[in-house]
């Protein structure tokens, strides 16, 4: 589960990372078109659980508001030395990011409730999206250093989006279902 950030707001994250990206071949840079803000992550759902998450879906998202949030700073995890994967950080008021927590727990919960616990429940709901990964740790500290600064345009999370994600060569993400957030 999701949120997609409009084309105005990866294209404006593109356009900070673009410069750097020559600097860096070794990192795996994943396409802006793909990029989305996990919400709970759920691995492998067999078909019963898939029929059964919708109505969990839709009654969690119904229950927040539209969120207006932005991209922040870069970051890495595990850590910026030893890293494996580069993002972006999502930032917004305060209000606004208790919600995004609020509604990251909400969809695990409904997932859970469906058949289908997250495969990152336990964890702290870090909002974030990934950028770039490496095959093996390495230092990204001077990229994380570089985007230090980075402060997006605000835009609106309006919709929780179901997301199966094909990995390989070329990975992919289709969208399987949608539910909007209130107005």
């Amino acid at each position: 589960m999701a949120l997609e950030p409009p084309p105005a707001a990866r294209a404006e994250l593109e356009a900070a990372l673009a410069p750097l990206r020559p600097d860096w071949p070794e990192l795996r840079w994943a396409a802006s078109e793909r990029w989305h803000v996990t919400l709970a992550f759920l691995g492998e759902v067999d078909d019963a659980v898939r029929e059964r998450l919708p109505v969990r879906l839709e009654r969690a998202a119904a229950r927040y508001p539209r969120l207006t949030l932005s991209f922040g700073r870069a970051g890495a995890f595990p850590s910026p030395r030893r890293a494996r994967v580069l993002c972006a950080h999502v930032s917004g008021e305060h209000q606004a990011l208790a919600g995004l927590t609020a509604l990251a727990a909400s969809v695990a919960a409904g997932a859970r409730r469906a058949g289908a616990p997250a495969d990152d429940e336990g964890r702290r709901f870090r909002p974030h999206v990934t950028v770039a990964r490496s095959r093996h740790a390495a230092d990204l500290s001077p990229l994380v250093r570089a985007l230090g600064e980075f402060s997006g345009a605000a835009w609106t999370a309006d919709h929780v989006h179901l997301v199966r994600s094909y990995t390989g060569p070329l990975p992919r993400y289709d969208t399987l279902a949608s539910w909007p957030l209130r107005a």
